[in-house]
């Protein structure tokens, strides 16, 4: 009888220490979540955008941008579709659909299109393979080059009147070269200079900086602020010191609000950060052990005033990291390579509209346009989340 009561109370013990323990858990949980670390958080939307009318098809989607009325803007290499995807255009037709769609495609916000237009025409050279496309504080659209001879970059209305051209193909001499670019990247116009920042590109290794209505170079720089060279450096090597230098291509130039221009050095695996004048300030490195394309892509910041966070389109390793964008400290990522909605198969560009939904297009074989809802600030749980699926 003593034994069975000592067994008693001893189980008695063993249940009260795990009571103690088991509440000493739930409260570490709890202040866990509340001191969590917090992040925006995103769903895709795979009802956006609608269909597209006219049996239209899409080729390499390689540019997306928001206008001040919420409008997306998307360009596409419509001459990079085969006779298998546009049946309806052979001649004679080989079947009932398709066709493929305008260069130039707006969406209104519910994901329908409600402007279209680009492609040759008389007054400018129209790109050999469009890339970049941006839509200004004054409403206009600018649109890269980034294939062969291209050479320049092109202004638009948003009904498609040609403007200006900047540059000539055929004529660039390099990274030094003050009057034409070598294959142009991507555009980004400051509305207090009214000055454009041009991310040039896939043939020269630099960031221009020119007056966005004559066209004239008022500066430019080459990674850490050096002046640029065309040296072929070979291939990215994570196991060497950083490379002095930007390889091809330098994929954008985002200039923040508190004035500091973010620079996509894609094939170097990073971000590099300079004032307006091309004095660098500091770098970030993504997935150092990323080779060929590279992990650093694009990138758009949060609507906020602060623009407090950052997001990363990562093309190679398929997925968007969300970021502080004063430490470049990353927070999470989602996205994961696949062909369903909220997967990526190479994720190209990135633009965020005012109520921070995000946007993406995919190029090679991707060849779309996706939304990504804007879901609030969450306790970061997980550093990849792989596929949002909207939640029930």
């Amino acid at each position: 009888m003593k034994r069975n009561l000592l067994i008693g109370l001893a189980f008695a013990g063993t249940l009260t220490a795990l009571g103690i323990l088991e509440r000493s858990l739930e409260r570490s949980v709890s202040a866990q979540a509340k001191g969590a670390v917090m992040a925006p958080r995103f769903e895709v939307d795979p009802l956006w955008p609608k269909p597209l009318p006219n049996h239209w098809v899409l080729g390499q989607a390689i540019g997306v941008t928001v206008d001040d009325q919420d409008h997306v803007w998307m360009v596409h290499r419509d001459n990079l579709l085969g006779a298998n995807e546009i049946a309806a255009s052979q001649n004679p037709p080989t079947a009932s659909c398709c066709v493929k769609a305008p260069p130039v495609l707006e969406f209104d916000p519910g994901g329908t299109v409600v402007g279209h237009w680009g492609g040759p025409a008389e007054g400018y050279d129209w790109p050999s393979s469009n890339h970049g496309i941006t839509v200004d504080y004054k409403g206009n659209v600018w649109i890269g080059a980034n294939v062969g001879t291209d050479a320049h970059v092109l202004k638009f209305t948003k009904a498609g009147k040609f403007l200006m051209q900047f540059g000539k193909p055929g004529q660039s001499k390099g990274s030094n070269d003050t009057e034409n670019f070598g294959r142009p990247a991507k555009i980004f116009v400051d509305a207090k200079t009214n000055e454009a920042y041009i991310a040039d590109g896939y043939g020269n290794k630099r960031v221009v900086v020119i007056d966005a209505d004559t066209g004239t170079f008022t500066r430019y720089w080459g990674a850490y602020g050096n002046k640029p060279e065309d040296t072929n450096f070979g291939n990215y090597d994570p196991k060497a010191p950083p490379l002095q230098q930007f390889r091809s291509p330098v994929h954008c130039a985002e200039l923040s609000n508190d004035g500091f221009v973010y620079v996509c050095d894609r094939p170097n695996d990073r971000i590099q950060v300079f004032k307006p004048d091309g004095t660098f300030v500091k770098e970030k490195f993504i997935e150092t052990s990323t080779l060929g394309d590279g992990s650093v892509w694009d990138i758009a910041f949060s609507k906020d005033p602060q623009q407090k966070y950052m997001f990363l389109a990562d093309g190679k390793n398929e997925k968007i990291y969300v970021m502080l964008r004063d430490t470049m400290e990353i927070l999470t990522s989602f996205g994961d390579g696949g062909r369903q909605p909220g997967q990526f198969f190479a994720v190209h560009s990135i633009a965020i509209d005012s109520k921070g939904n995000l946007y993406t297009t995919e190029t090679y074989e991707g060849r779309r346009l996706q939304k990504f809802v804007y879901k609030g600030l969450a306790p970061v749980t997980k550093l990849d989340q792989g596929t949002v699926w909207p939640s029930k």
